[in-house]
């Protein structure tokens, strides 16, 4: 028996891609970072209106998008194939990692 994949958001981003996870997947992320528990909305609004936005260097398809939400950056990390974004991992940072800024310009 096939298991229904739901998901559970998807945002277009101005850089010419869409970014997308699954209910099971944020599961994950939730369970591997507790303090984004109930916090899907940050993330979501992370990928809306980023700060910032930097370009993995060790991996020219990995955004990592920054935004300041209670006191702290979310990070949310994302890969991009071709015009398909999906949702790598989030969590909460103190500061802003290296990487090629693309955004904003």
């Amino acid at each position: 028996m096939e298991r229904e994949i739901q998901t559970l958001f998807e945002v277009p981003k101005p850089l010419g891609f869409t970014v997308r996870t699954t209910t099971e997947y944020w599961s994950l992320i939730e369970a591997k970072h507790p303090r984004l528990r109930g916090r899907v909305q940050d993330v979501v609004d992370t990928l809306r209106a980023p700060e910032q936005v930097c370009q993995s260097r060790q991996d020219t398809a990995v955004y990592l998008f920054y935004r300041m939400e209670r006191m702290r950056f979310v990070c949310t990390v994302v890969k991009r194939l071709h015009s398909e974004g999906f949702l790598i991992t989030a969590y909460p940072c103190d500061t802003i990692k290296e990487g090629n800024m693309i955004w904003p310009r």
